[in-house]
């Protein structure tokens, strides 16, 4: 048997080395963990918050675990910095070294002040093993804490903005259509939509952990999710809101939704044709020998009939506006349809000059793979080409000749050389004697 200590069995020189080394990696990563949670966001974002109820409890909690753990870490450090210095002493270790070393890896070595347990006692003693799983245990302990807030404030917060929104787009169209509060059921809920919604945002700031969901059985630090419950039943109440004001609209306001489609459909169909004139001189300046059609203006006679229509609205002539309307309706997509191609019908040089240009440059690439890049013939052409693709104003014609020339002398070169047919063997025919 081997000597023995309080520790246990004596270590060897090489049970201490490997030791070491393996004590060396754990404190790198437990140092690393460390420095990560000292460095999270929501950690910050805990120092600085005016906290309340479940969560101002917590971390309070979690602020000790993280202290403590950090004194671990120190008293960790220690013991090994101690191990380190003992084992240096001499190359070849003696037995009172190897003694000492396996006392202090070994056993109840480590002294941490206050105790790592949590506990009232004054200081508490571990094995650096030992030691080890404490550290781990708070730290995942605090990483869940932390973790938890983070992805509360990540997530609701957000989303109650983005609904708030939508609340107060909503309310403006009510009050458009005289759905108020006191005046219709409708306002009352948005009122109490926009109320709830508001304590909800302060209270998920003050006290995150209190929208939060663990997730069950032994699942990884901040495992869970944000619990949505009252968001969810706002936006689903907003939802039902709006289609009734949606309702109300339909019965209400079915001209004016009508008028106002048809001004964005005619003020597209402006903005098409300027874009068309602006596009006409570009290609007068560009091409070179083509027909570019000329861009005509906005009829005049559709805005003066949108005007009537308004008229109509406003006197409540119903009988008056509808055929209008309807008129109206087809006539100002007949004017999109009509921009659009007046604008695909100047742009067609240009697109035809890109077309050509890709063309070019394609069939580059092409011979520059097959090693011909450097032919004199080709490089003669594709430079002719490019010039003519790349000036202005270019000539369509002449620039399309000219690639396609580019285009013949590239097939012949890489063309496969043809068998001369007397070389060719007969078919059914083998080299036979």
């Amino acid at each position: 048997m081997g000597v023995t200590d309080p520790a246990g069995p004596v270590m060897d020189r090489d049970e201490v080395d490997r030791a070491l080394a393996r004590l060396g990696q754990e404190h790198e990563a437990i140092e690393t963990s460390l420095f990560a949670l000292q460095d999270h966001a929501g950690r910050r974002l805990l120092e600085g918050a005016e906290l309340t109820g479940v969560t101002k409890e917590r971390w309070a909690a979690t602020e000790a675990s993280i202290t403590l753990l950090w004194t671990c870490f120190d008293a960790y450090t220690d013991a090994l910095r101690q191990a380190r210095e003992i084992r240096s002493r001499r190359r070849w270790s003696s037995r009172e070294d190897l003694v000492e070393l396996t006392a202090l890896l070994r056993g109840e070595s480590v002294t941490v002040a206050g105790g790592a347990s949590g506990s009232a006692v004054l200081s508490e003693s571990f094995t650096l093993a030992a030691l080890v799983d404490r550290m781990n245990e708070l730290y995942a302990s605090s990483l869940d804490m932390v973790v938890a807030a983070d992805a509360v404030w990540s997530a609701l917060p957000a989303r109650i903005d983005l609904l708030a929104a939508e609340l107060q787009r909503t309310r403006r169209l009510a009050h458009s259509v005289g759905v108020r509060p006191g005046e219709h059921p409708s306002g009352d809920d948005l009122e109490g939509i926009t109320a709830t919604l508001t304590a909800l945002r302060e209270d998920v700031v003050r006290d995150p952990l209190a929208h939060w969901v663990p997730a069950g059985g032994g699942s990884a630090p901040g495992g869970g999710r944000p619990d949505t419950t009252v968001y969810d039943r706002e936006a689903r109440a907003l939802e039902d809101v709006r289609r009734e004001i949606e309702a109300v609209l339909t019965v209400r306001q079915d001209a004016e939704e009508r008028l106002i489609r048809l001004r964005d459909v005619l003020s597209r169909a402006d903005r098409t044709l300027a874009e068309a004139r602006t596009a006409r001189g570009e290609v007068l300046a560009k091409i070179a020998a083509t027909e570019v059609p000329v861009v005509s203006g906005p009829p005049t006679v559709l805005q003066e009939q949108l005007a009537a229509a308004a008229e109509y609205r406003r006197q409540a002539r119903w009988h008056r506006l509808s055929p209008l309307l309807e008129s109206l309706e087809q006539r100002a997509e007949d004017e999109l349809l009509r921009a659009r191609e007046s604008l695909t019908a100047v742009t067609a040089p240009l697109a035809v000059r890109a077309e050509l240009r890709g063309r070019l440059d394609a069939y580059r690439a092409k011979v520059t793979r097959h090693g011909l890049a450097e032919d004199r013939l080709l490089i003669e052409r594709y430079d002719a080409a490019r010039r003519m693709l790349w000036s202005a104003p270019c000539d369509l014609r002449v620039a399309e000749q000219a690639v396609l020339r580019y285009q013949q002398a590239a097939a012949e070169l890489l063309a496969p050389p043809r068998v001369p047919e007397q070389y060719a063997p007969e078919d059914g025919k083998g080299d036979q004697e």
